[in-house]
């Protein structure tokens, strides 16, 4: 519940709220979730996410 009222202070998502969670992955390891993340913004990450998530 923290994360969605400091998401309101945000401008940039201040107009998708409420929001509800429907995925979540941890990662044991900080830099591997941050590479995965950038994977995820490439093109071939969104293919990724298209394909397995949608």
């Amino acid at each position: 519940m923290q994360m969605i009222c400091s998401a309101i202070k945000v401008p940039a998502t201040v107009n998708c709220l409420p929001v509800e969670l429907i995925f979540y992955y941890a990662f044991k390891d900080k830099y591997k979730a941050f590479d995965f993340e950038k994977y995820l913004k490439s093109r071939s990450g969104r293919t990724f996410m298209n394909k397995r998530f949608v």
